[in-house]
C-alpha cells in the first residue's frame, strides 16, 4: 500500500510558509543539513550590521522554495515554446518524469550548500588546491549517511548531486535538462540561490539595496534559445574588453536551449543585476567587513591543522561557526595561545582600521599605486601592522535570451542599454594596526605624491 506523506510548513520572512513533505523533511532533518543551522550566511558581517544573523539553513529552504516557483513556471504549458527541441526535453506537467525533476531539483537546491566551511566565502581559502564548497557538497551528497534518504524519496543521488553544483563542479556531465534544472538553482543570471541570498541578506542586513520585483522576474522566465548578440563592430564606442567579450558570445554557436524571460520582464531583470551591484558596495565589500574576513583567516591559519580545513564530508560536518568562536574565545583570553592576536582582533572588536583605497585618480598617476601604497606602508611600520585585500565581484551574467511579443527571441543585450553599463565592482584596500593609524594616515598624506611618482 502506498504509504501517505504529510506535508510540514516553515514560516519564512522572506517568502511566506515553506512547505516540505514528509520525505523532504528527513532531509532537512539530517545531520548533513541540520548542520547549517550554525553557518553563517554572511560571516562576520553582524559586526557591522548586527541584524545579519541568518544562517545557511534558512537561505537552502528559500533557495528550495524560489526554486520550485521556477520550475512550475518554465513547466507550464501555456509557457513553453512552440519548439520541437524544446518541447522534447520539459516534461508534461502531473506526468512522472515531471514529479521526479521537481522533486530532484528540490532536494539539489535544499542542498547545493551544505559544503560550505565555518563563516562560509570568509573561510574558502582555507580548502586545500583545487577543493571548492562545491566538490563537498558533490561528495555529501553522494555519501553514505544520505544514502538511505535518497533512496526513501525514489531518487537518484548522482542526479541531485550534478544539478546542486552544475556543470562546473560535477564530475559527470549534465545533459541539456539537468543544465536548466541546474541554472534554475545556480545560474548566473536568474538562479534561485541568487534571487534568495540578494532579498535575504538585504532584509536581514536591514538595507534596502537588495530588493527587487522577484514575483514579477520569476513569472516570466522561461526556456528559451539562445540568442545572438549584435555584432561587435556596430558600436564603435566599445571597449576592447567589451569587443572581446561580445565576439565570444558570437562565436558561441551553440542553440543548446538556456533560460530567459518574457519580454515583459527585462525591467525585473535589469533590478534584479542593480540589486546586485548595491549590495556589493554597500554590504558584502563594505571596508570592516572586509577586514573582518581577514582577522578570521589569520586566527584559522593558526588553529587548523596545517592551516587548512579537512574537506572529508566525516569531518566536514563536525566542523561549524560554532566550534571556531569557541576556540577563538579561548585564544583570546590567553596570551600565549596561537592566534591570540588574530582572536582578540575579531572578539576585543581591535580590527585594523581602513587608510587606504585604491581610486581613479592615484591610477591615473600611476596604475601600480595600490602596490606602491602598500609596500611602502609595509617597509615604514613592517608587515605585521599593515593588511591589505584585493577583490572584484564576478562578471555578472548580461547575455540572455528575451522572446518579444512577436514571438521572435532576441539577446538583453540588444534590448538594454542599462544590462550594457551595470559596472563590475572592484575593491582594493589597506588596513593598518589601530594604534598606527592617525599617524600612518599623516605620513601618508606627506609621502603618496613621493610613492606614486
Amino acid at each position: 500500500m502506498k504509504r501517505a506523506l504529510t506535508v510540514s510548513e516553515l514560516r519564512d520572512p522572506i517568502h511566506g510558509f515553506v512547505k516540505l513533505d514528509s520525505d523532504e523533511v528527513r532531509v532537512v532533518n539530517s545531520p548533513e543539513f541540520q548542520r547549517l543551522r550554525s553557518i553563517h550566511q554572511l560571516a562576520l558581517t553582524y559586526n557591522v550590521y548586527p541584524g545579519a544573523t541568518h544562517k545557511r539553513f534558512e537561505h537552502c529552504l528559500g533557495v528550495m522554495e524560489v526554486a520550485s516557483r521556477i520550475y512550475d513556471v518554465v513547466t507550464d504549458d501555456r509557457h513553453v515554446l512552440d519548439d520541437k527541441e524544446i518541447r522534447a526535453i520539459i516534461p508534461k506537467v502531473g506526468a512522472f518524469d515531471w514529479n521526479y525533476w521537481r522533486r530532484v531539483l528540490r532536494m539539489a537546491a535544499l542542498c547545493h550548500d551544505l559544503g560550505h566551511l565555518p563563516f562560509s566565502h570568509a573561510a574558502e581559502d582555507l580548502l586545500p588546491d583545487g577543493i571548492a564548497h562545491e566538490n563537498i557538497s558533490y561528495a555529501i551528497i553522494l555519501g553514505q549517511g544520505m544514502a538511505e534518504v535518497w533512496k526513501d524519496l525514489k531518487v537518484q543521488a548522482t542526479d541531485v548531486a550534478k544539478i546542486a553544483v552544475g556543470p562546473k563542479y560535477s564530475p559527470e556531465a549534465l545533459g541539456v535538462w539537468e543544465s536548466i534544472l541546474s541554472e534554475i538553482i545556480i545560474g548566473d543570471t536568474f538562479g534561485a540561490d541568487r534571487i534568495d541570498y540578494l532579498l535575504r541578506d538585504s532584509y536581514h542586513a536591514g538595507v534596502q539595496y537588495g530588493r527587487f520585483d522577484h514575483y514579477r522576474l520569476i513569472d516570466t522566465i522561461r526556456v528559451l534559445p539562445k540568442a545572438d548578440s549584435k555584432p561587435p563592430d556596430e558600436n564603435p564606442a566599445q571597449t576592447a574588453f567589451e569587443f572581446k567579450e561580445l565576439a565570444a558570445a558570437k562565436a558561441d554557436a551553440s542553440k543548446e536551449p538556456t533560460l530567459g524571460i518574457e519580454h515583459g520582464g527585462l525591467q525585473s531583470s535589469e533590478a534584479l543585476l542593480w540589486a546586485r551591484y548595491f549590495m556589493w558596495t554597500q554590504v558584502y565589500l563594505h571596508h570592516v567587513r572586509q577586514v573582518y574576513d581577514l582577522h578570521l583567516a589569520d586566527f584559522l591559519k593558526t588553529w587548523l591543522p596545517n592551516g587548512k580545513f579537512d574537506p572529508a564530508p566525516t569531518g566536514h560536518i563536525r566542523m561549524t561557526d560554532n566550534e571556531v568562536n569557541s576556540a577563538m574565545a579561548s585564544a583570546c583570553r590567553d596570551e600565549k595561545a596561537a592566534g591570540h592576536s588574530a582572536a582578540k582582533c575579531v572578539l576585543g572588536r581591535r580590527h585594523f582600521r581602513r587608510i587606504y583605497e585604491e581610486n581613479p585618480k592615484d591610477r591615473s598617476s600611476n596604475l601600480q599605486s595600490f602596490d606602491l601604497i602598500r609596500a611602502a606602508l609595509e617597509k615604514k611600520y613592517g608587515a605585521e601592522r599593515v593588511k591589505w585585500k584585493r577583490i572584484a565581484q564576478k562578471r555578472q551574467g548580461k547575455q540572455f535570451p528575451v522572446l518579444m511579443s512577436s514571438g521572435d527571441v532576441e539577446n538583453s543585450i540588444n534590448l538594454s542599454e542599462t544590462l550594457e553599463n551595470i559596472p563590475v565592482v572592484s575593491n582594493a584596500t589597506v588596513f593598518v594596526d589601530p594604534d598606527i593609524r592617525d599617524e600612518a594616515i599623516s605620513w601618508l598624506s606627506t609621502q603618496k605624491r613621493a610613492i606614486l611618482t
